[in-house]
């Protein structure tokens, strides 16, 4: 291995020695590569183990499994077997190898003084086969097609769907996956502010945002830095996926996808995901191969100017570029990438096995489903939105987006206790959320009720109108400039054969942009109110708040 990327295309294959005491797995870093900082740290989050180059040089092997033909692979002693660490050849770097060429392709890297280096070309379509031989007619003999082992546990783990969107909190919000390989075309280079650029103009309560970052250049930035370059994207809202597998899942629970030329888009694509190009690839993208073809197709994403609201007609605001709905109408593209879908293991298991001259186990071998990721992993809500209103008779409809946001908003809204002093003291509508307190440490233990934090934060904030605290998940209690406490309750949306519920925080966003016209509203209750946040619909029924609701511990 000389990466990540090739590290994680090779743990998708190991699968197919499962369960044979005969076999020992060794990995080794391959020296020469500027992305080898964490192929040895994915090593150890893998529980395997490595050589020494030096000492995988000396020694003689069974077998050699490799997902990238660059570096000195000739001094290896044994038969090699060649994958791919992507969708096919769809990339060239011209500061590297043959220009034009992908490495997979190049003479300059699959030979070694004149001869092949690898016994088994592993393809994942018969055309890849073709242009190999094109470029390397000896090859043909040592080629096969045998589909993708990563392709295989993304259509092994579709009915995971709704766990992986239960996991990571989407709802009913529609998952936009951003896509950015590597490199000076990639998205990442090409657009940086297209993160935070989306994260400021779709609506946080109907769209969730995510990222997927190449392992390339999680090696090249580190977490750190790439984390401090996304922030206010991340504080948005945004989940940067993990490197391996997490990526996977999410593809399974997106809805559509914003790339560059990257291999995401074709796994993607696979999937029948709608997917929007953000950049072309320029000299970088293959000519004739299946993502130009792809992304020729595809939506574009140009500039940010325009985006509001996605074309509802309950706001004046310029919609948002067409993000399309699935199907997506994309594995066509797909098909020229990919063949025996969900064959992989099956079909590489006797090749493997004729090369180390035994016979396989007698079960059958399947690839594995991708895990759920934890909810941890899911980010957390925002603590601070600028709040986009509008109000026809009784039917409200609110937009958060974040406080930086360039679009003209109704008010502010910040969390206590988890935004900072300078949106408290700007916020006009100030809420907290109500903890079971832990127990104590010793006898002595202080709190207020939601009746009493909510009397007291007026004089500390004199620019709140609103002070408000999320109860449960259907209810808050809210004062109106130092009123009486009032009880907020949440109905879901039961449409469309599911029931949706929403952050109560924005449906106290709609009380408080109703009492900004209706000073007198809650002077003669109950009252109702009908909120559309995000694509749901949610009828608010205000009361006076009960001694119990009252007395809730915050």
């Amino acid at each position: 291995m000389r990466s990540a990327t090739a590290l994680h295309r090779l743990l998708d294959l190991l699968p197919v020695f499962e369960g044979d005491e005969r076999v020992r797995c060794r990995f080794t870093l391959v020296p020469g590569s500027d992305f080898a900082t964490d192929a040895l740290a994915a090593v150890d989050a893998a529980g395997a183990r490595c050589v020494p180059w030096a000492e995988a040089l000396a020694g003689r092997h069974d077998l050699i499994l490799t997902a990238s033909p660059k570096g000195a692979l000739g001094g290896l002693h044994g038969r090699q077997v060649l994958l791919p660490h992507g969708a096919g050849f769809n990339k060239a770097l011209a500061r590297e190898g043959s220009p034009s060429l992908p490495s997979g392709l190049d003479p300059a890297f699959l030979l070694n003084d004149g001869r092949p280096t690898a016994a088994l070309h592993a393809l994942a379509h018969p055309d890849q086969v073709e242009e190999l031989a094109d470029r390397l007619p000896g090859a043909r003999q040592h080629a096969i097609v045998a589909g993708d082992p990563t392709l295989d546990r993304l259509l092994e783990s579709l009915d995971r769907r709704e766990a992986v969107r239960a996991a990571l909190g989407t709802g009913g919000r529609r998952l936009v996956v951003l896509s950015s390989t590597w490199g000076p075309q990639s998205l990442l280079t090409r657009r940086p502010e297209l993160p935070a650029g989306l994260a400021a103009r779709l609506p946080y309560d109907e769209y969730q945002l995510a990222l997927v970052v190449h392992p390339n250049e999680y090696s090249r930035t580190g977490s750190f830095d790439l984390s401090r370059r996304l922030r206010p994207a991340l504080d948005a809202g945004l989940l940067l996926a993990a490197p391996y597998e997490e990526w996977a899942a999410l593809l399974v629970a997106a809805d559509v996808l914003v790339t560059d030329h990257g291999s995401v888009a074709l796994y993607a694509a696979a999937l029948d995901l709608p997917v929007v190009a953000a950049c072309d690839g320029a000299d970088e993208l293959v000519p004739d191969s299946p993502m130009a073809h792809l992304l020729a197709a595809v939506p574009r994403l140009e500039g940010l100017e325009g985006l509001g609201r996605s074309g509802r007609s309950d706001r004046s605001d310029p919609p948002v570029p067409v993000l399309p709905e699935g199907p997506g109408g994309t594995r066509r593209f797909a098909e020229r990438a990919f063949a025996l879908a969900g064959q992989c293991l099956e079909t590489l298991r006797p090749e493997l096995y004729k090369l180390l001259d035994l016979v396989p186990p007698p079960y059958p071998v399947r690839p594995r489903p991708l895990p759920v990721p934890v909810p941890e992993r899911a980010p957390r809500t925002p603590d601070t939105f600028a709040v986009r209103a509008s109000l026809d008779g009784e039917r409200i409809t609110v937009d958060r987006l974040p406080p930086w946001t360039d679009l003209p908003y109704h008010h502010l809204a910040a969390e206590y206790g988890r935004a900072g002093t300078r949106a408290l003291q700007s916020a006009a509508l100030l809420y907290r959320r109500a903890d079971t307190p832990a127990a104590p440490t010793g006898w002595h233990h202080e709190y207020r009720t939601a009746a009493d934090w909510t009397a007291e934060v007026f004089a500390e904030y004199p620019n709140c109108r609103t002070a408000a605290v999320v109860l449960s998940p259907t209810a808050g209690l809210l004062r109106r400039d130092g009123g009486d406490p009032v009880t907020v309750h949440v109905a879901p949306d039961r449409s469309g054969g599911r029931i949706r519920r929403t952050d109560p925080a924005a449906a106290l966003s709609a009380v408080h942009t109703w009492l900004a016209t209706h000073p007198d509203g809650l002077r003669t209750l109950p009252a109702a109110l009908t909120a559309r946040i995000g694509t749901a619909t949610h009828h608010l029924r205000m009361e006076p708040a009960t001694e119990a609701e009252a007395e809730q511990p915050v």
